[in-house]
């Protein structure tokens, strides 16, 4: 959000770590992205939980993102149809000159 600001771009934040998230919004990015991009393995909500996944898949996924949301990553911006996944200055800054 500092960089958002920093550089003057108007945008709306949603918390889905409080709000939620919909599941037909993580479909949404599911298919633009794939479900691995968005699926934090790196957290500690995940290590938390891992043993108790087996067999991880798409449905599995959303599943888990729809119930700890503090698993997906973060920041996803949405830009018209664009999608990016995880804070990178570079990709944010050519993203907004498309």
């Amino acid at each position: 959000m500092d960089w958002l600001n920093n550089h003057k771009v108007d945008f709306v934040f949603h918390n889905y770590k409080k709000e939620g998230i919909d599941i037909d919004k993580l479909k949404s990015w599911a298919v633009q992205v794939g479900w691995e991009i968005i699926f934090n393995k790196k957290g500690s909500t995940w290590k938390l939980i891992a043993d108790q996944y087996k067999n991880l898949n798409e449905k599995v996924a959303i599943d888990i993102m729809l119930t700890h949301n503090s698993i997906i990553k973060r920041p996803i911006i949405e830009l018209g149809k664009k999608l990016l996944v995880g804070y990178d200055e570079v990709a944010l800054a050519n993203l907004l000159q498309q």
